[in-house]
């Protein structure tokens, strides 16, 4: 352990010149954007407490909790009760979160981790309260319903025929993974463990390219485990070449806590790869906020302030981490800079959500150009993240 944090210490080092390099970024700026965030949780409070429902989009409105993003803004309030203090948002987080319960039971799709970890997980972390604990580790328990040995995976959607899809498995399930991890530190049940390390290897076997690019979907045989064949539902329709830019910034985040959390190299060096391939990729735009699809602005140019949030906290993440931290650093603090610009940030007090300009899926126009619940959320994850590190090393 005194390895781990001497080499933390050193790696910090490397990129310590960098801070505060950014003006947009300094502490009035990112207390600002937590103010804004605190009207618009306001503005959606309302209907969340009468409904149940939860925002997810400026096109989608609000969504029941089965929906994919109705973590999220429970998700948000904690955040924003992490930075601000204020025992009214905290109040608020509680209430959202216990709306969310009966998720602990969804078995229709991949996404109880999206839905209980941005909840139930970020208020054990902030409060240790016992009864968020419970309900993290049955969710996990449900998750596990959807593991096949055979294929050594989580089935993310269930079969459909009409697209030939028999265990269709998606980049973004690497994101449950971090569930399934915390349980086993919760429990010291090694069952999660098992099945969060087994998803991770398929996932690093069949669905990355020789460039370390990821489709979206990756189809298997349930019942040999084979690999079918590559296949997109978001991203550029081209499953041999599209870079749906969501995608690989889930694959930098979740390749990131797997090594955080289980210390495997193969894991850093994975997730250096994909920074690799987002960082360098000759289609990023200068203010470093992408298009939906690396692989595709000829196609449409419009940008994804989702995908370059994800981004963004997933280096940061990753910096304290890696020999490359300089670089995740610089690139991140980029990142927010032009997020917390007026040209995505929304600074009119009105709506309900923080960041212009993310895309839900281009090809299938839906949530094109808008707000995002999951945008806004990783964005504030981020800032949290830049905002630690600077505290980490004694820099204001």
């Amino acid at each position: 352990m005194k390895q781990i944090v001497l080499l933390a210490v050193l790696l910090f080092s490397n990129f310590l010149p960098l801070i505060a390099q950014e003006p947009g970024l300094n502490d009035q700026r990112i207390a600002r954007i937590f103010s804004l965030e605190k009207k618009y949780l306001q503005n959606a409070w309302d209907h969340v407490k009468t409904t149940g429902e939860m925002p997810r989009s400026t096109q989608k409105g609000f969504q029941p909790i089965e929906d994919w993003t109705s973590g999220f803004y429970a998700g948000n309030l904690w955040l924003t009760y992490e930075f601000t203090g204020d025992k009214k948002i905290l109040k608020k987080a509680r209430q959202a979160t216990a709306l969310l319960e009966a998720d602990k039971d969804l078995t229709l799709n991949h996404d109880i981790g999206f839905i209980m970890y941005c909840s139930y997980g970020n208020g054990y972390r902030l409060t240790h309260d016992k009864v968020y604990k419970d309900i993290l580790m049955h969710a996990s328990r449900t998750a596990l319903t959807r593991y096949n040995p055979q294929v050594q995976s989580i089935m993310s959607w269930d079969p459909q025929p009409e697209r030939d899809w028999k265990f269709p498995v998606i980049i973004d399930n690497l994101m449950n993974l971090e569930m399934l991890l915390k349980t086993t530190a919760l429990s010291n049940d090694s069952s999660f463990y098992k099945v969060a390390l087994a998803h991770a290897n398929t996932t690093l076997k069949n669905q990355y390219r020789a460039d370390y690019s990821c489709s979206h979907v990756v189809d298997y045989d349930p019942g040999t485990g084979a690999f079918r064949k590559r296949d997109w539902n978001n991203g550029n329709s081209d499953p041999a070449t599209a870079a749906w830019s969501r995608g690989q910034a889930w694959g930098l985040y979740g390749f990131g806590f797997l090594y955080r959390d289980t210390r495997h190299k193969k894991y850093l060096e994975q997730a250096d790869h994909i920074a690799g391939y987002i960082l360098h990729h000759p289609n990023m735009p200068n203010d470093m906020v992408p298009y939906w699809d690396y692989s595709a602005p000829q196609i449409s140019t419009m940008r994804d302030a989702s995908a370059a949030a994800i981004t963004a906290s997933a280096l940061l993440q990753l910096a304290p981490l890696s020999v490359h931290g300089k670089e995740y650093f610089a690139a991140a603090a980029k990142i927010l800079t032009s997020l917390a610009s007026p040209e995505y940030l929304n600074e009119t007090g009105q709506g309900i959500f923080l960041l212009k300009h993310a895309t839900g899926n281009y090809l299938r126009k839906s949530e094109l150009d808008a707000g995002l619940v999951y945008a806004d959320y990783y964005f504030l994850e981020a800032l949290l993240r830049y905002r630690a590190l600077k505290k980490k090393m004694g820099r204001r």
